[in-house]
């Protein structure tokens, strides 16, 4: 089959091996894949990496041991996990420490023709949701996740620091709270997407006063958001981190224990709130897309990915 493989680099192999299938799994055939800022650290080497990438995908299953499954249009969990463990059992197979983790962890991803997960990974797309709004569906879970983590409430005044394609989506999401909320950022034609779906945006947050904010998400990715979203939460604020860091963050311990803040790590979510958002209309993430390519041009896909201005860059096997 054909696939986009990180090793050392990035190259297109036209004759990559298909996954074999192990019991209780089922065979997707990749529809459409997104690029998300993780794929573009792994080529740069983050977790070192070995494989093909890519974990936010659409597809259609072409084999499974469940023959209900066949057929079907489906977008799936990343995190294949034991499900026999204590994590498991206590509902936190997230964090199962046997799992593996589509396109980022001992597990080929979906830029490729084929892919592998197990059956409980999957969840159909409704036939209402388009290919190109169910590619999101894996970012957008990671968006309801902080609704899973914290309780925002319609009084509250809370920002989204970075107009990026995870801080867009977390707006879109986080909007719907009917709290006071300020998208911030620095590009006024991604804040010009997120204005049209009726969030209050900020270029920069100047006009934003110090301690204002009950909440803040980060999502900029960098050390300076981190210290701009300390700026701004008020004492026993809550701080939501969506960003993860390459290499050391200065963090003023001191200062967190002094103003009581709660940190909150916050990754993958629930699959199937973000469908029903998709399904609804609440949300449409379709103009995050900047460009579309074959797989076969994946490399170039990747290069445009990372220009400036870019959101999101999808692959069509």
């Amino acid at each position: 089959m054909r696939a986009l493989v990180c090793d050392n680099g990035l190259r297109y192999d036209p004759a990559y091996p298909e996954p074999a299938l192990p019991s209780g799994e089922a065979l997707v055939r990749v529809r459409l894949a997104g690029i998300c800022n993780t794929d573009v650290e792994l080529v740069r080497g983050y977790m070192n990496f070995q494989g093909v990438l890519g974990h936010e995908f659409v597809g259609e299953v072409v084999q499974a041991s469940d023959p209900a499954w066949l057929g079907k249009r489906v977008v799936g969990d990343i995190n294949a996990a034991c499900h026999a463990c204590e994590t498991c059992r206590a509902d936190r197979h997230t964090h199962c420490p046997h799992r593996t983790t589509l396109g980022i962890f001992r597990l080929d991803g979906a830029f490729a023709d084929l892919l592998r997960l197990p059956i409980p990974n999957l969840y159909p797309a409704p036939d209402i949701v388009t290919d190109d709004q169910a590619v999101f569906v894996e970012p957008l879970a990671a968006a309801c996740e902080i609704l899973e983590q914290v309780q925002i409430r319609p009084t509250d005044r809370v920002v989204v620091l970075g107009d990026g394609k995870l801080g867009l989506l977390v707006a879109a999401v986080l909007r719907l709270t009917g709290a006071d909320m300020r998208l911030v950022g620095r590009h006024p034609e991604k804040l010009a997407l997120a204005s049209a779906w009726g969030v209050a945006v900020e270029h920069g947050a100047d006009n934003l006063p110090a301690g204002w904010a009950d909440v803040v998400v980060e999502c900029t990715g960098s050390p300076t958001g981190f210290a701009l979203a300390r700026s701004l939460l008020r004492p026993r604020g809550t701080l939501v981190l969506k960003s993860t860091y390459h290499g050391d963050l200065p963090v003023d311990m001191s200062g967190l224990v002094v103003d009581e803040i709660t940190l909150v790590g916050s990754r993958c979510g629930p699959f199937e709130p973000a469908l029903r958002l998709l399904e609804s209309g609440l949300v449409d993430p379709t103009p995050l897309i900047s460009a579309r390519y074959a797989l076969s041009d994946g490399v170039a896909a990747f290069a445009r990915a990372v220009e400036p201005g870019v959101l999101k860059v999808l692959l069509q096997p």
